[in-house]
């Protein structure tokens, strides 16, 4: 069984996947700076 994947080949899934990815890396320095950088500061009193 081979699968094309060949109509995936056009510049809207590359924006979908970078916008994607975007989101994710926006979400993932937002959830260390709200959730993360607090936890530290009580850590250390």
């Amino acid at each position: 069984m081979t699968l094309d994947l060949s109509a995936y080949d056009h510049p809207s899934w590359f924006t979908v996947v970078g916008t994607g990815a975007g989101y994710l890396l926006i979400l993932a320095i937002m959830t260390l700076v709200l959730f993360g950088l607090p936890w530290l500061a009580f850590a250390t009193l």
